[in-house]
């Protein structure tokens, strides 16, 4: 039996064919008749549950359940293979030259076995960023669950004060270190397997600018002594609700101090600020993004939701 059960999020979709092996049929039947359900199996999947969309690529034509928020894919009938890509929330960004926010963790799978019943699709939502002492610790992000997987949220970034509030926080993938305290490491992505994300950027003790938070595809870099914040990783495509495939689970860039901040990583990761007072972007909701770390005596950015999404092939 042939499964792609997880599948790196960078592979273009049109790569994405994970099927169980379709039993022997006659020559002349055309794949897609029986692939999911066609020929000797249930009928063609009937499913409610999200956005649904529909989109051809590469002359397979695809149905798409979105969910930008925790619901129910309900299949009334019929059975089928289904892709699927779970995106967890992103972390927030830590205060005062804070760290970026870590991404939300990101899960694939493919020729996944489901028919008749109700499954539940949880999306996490992203961390919220301290709005009160400056060494409130930022949220991580929120689980997102589906199809008896769950991808982890990503690390809160790190704030100014003494360890551990000044390391960033551990997560799908992690938050940037503080500017300020005695440690300013960033935090560990979840590295599988399968992996799910990388680790933050280091402050370094001594050194003004946050650390960027980790993202799908590649780590937060670190800040610096002159003052500027690390950026936050980039992300990695992932397939959407079209052909096109989106950016996912960029890292929050770190926050700055009259020099540079931070940039986000691709893939939704907030921006950091570098002026007094100055808020961090926040993460783009449904792509699972970290907040940008803030200037000084700034507050963090929040970070973004995740999204879970559902396809598989009909008739065209």
């Amino acid at each position: 039996m042939f499964r792609q059960d997880r599948t790196n999020p960078s592979t273009a979709v049109s790569n994405w064919r994970g099927r169980h092996d379709a039993p022997k049929a006659w020559p002349s039947t055309a794949v897609s008749t029986w692939t999911n359900g066609g020929l000797f199996g249930a009928g063609p999947l009937v499913a409610t549950g999200g956005i649904i969309t529909q989109y051809v690529d590469s002359g397979t034509t695809y149905r798409v359940h979105a969910f930008r928020g925790s619901g129910k894919f309900v299949v009334a009938s019929g059975a089928a293979d289904v892709d699927w890509l779970n995106v967890a929330g992103g972390g927030s960004a830590g205060r005062h030259i804070g760290g970026g926010g870590g991404a939300g963790g990101v899960l694939t799978g493919a020729g996944v076995a489901v028919s008749a019943g109700t499954y539940t699709v949880t999306v996490g939502t992203g961390g919220t960023a301290a709005r009160t002492a400056i060494n409130d610790h930022p949220g991580d992000g929120v689980d997102s669950s589906a199809l008896s997987e769950t991808a982890t949220g990503g690390g809160g970034g790190g704030c100014s004060g003494s360890a551990p509030n000044d390391d960033g926080k551990a997560g799908g993938s992690g938050g940037g270190g503080n500017q300020n305290g005695t440690s300013n490491q960033g935090g560990t992505g979840t590295a599988g397997p399968p992996r799910q994300g990388y680790d933050g950027g280091d402050s370094g003790n001594g050194s003004y600018g946050g650390g960027g938070g980790g993202g799908f595809g590649a780590a937060g870099s670190n800040g610096t002594t002159t003052y500027v914040g690390g950026n936050g990783g980039n992300g990695a495509t992932g397939y959407g609700i079209t052909a096109t495939t989106p950016n996912y689970a960029g890292g929050g860039g770190g926050g700055g101090h009259g020099a540079a901040a931070g940039t986000g990583g691709t893939g939704g990761g907030g921006a950091g600020n570098n002026t007094n007072g100055g808020t961090g972007g926040g993460g783009v909701p449904n792509t699972g993004g970290g907040g940008g770390g803030s200037g000084n005596d700034g507050f963090g950015g929040f970070g973004g939701a995740g999204i879970v999404i559902i396809r598989y092939e009909v008739a065209a």
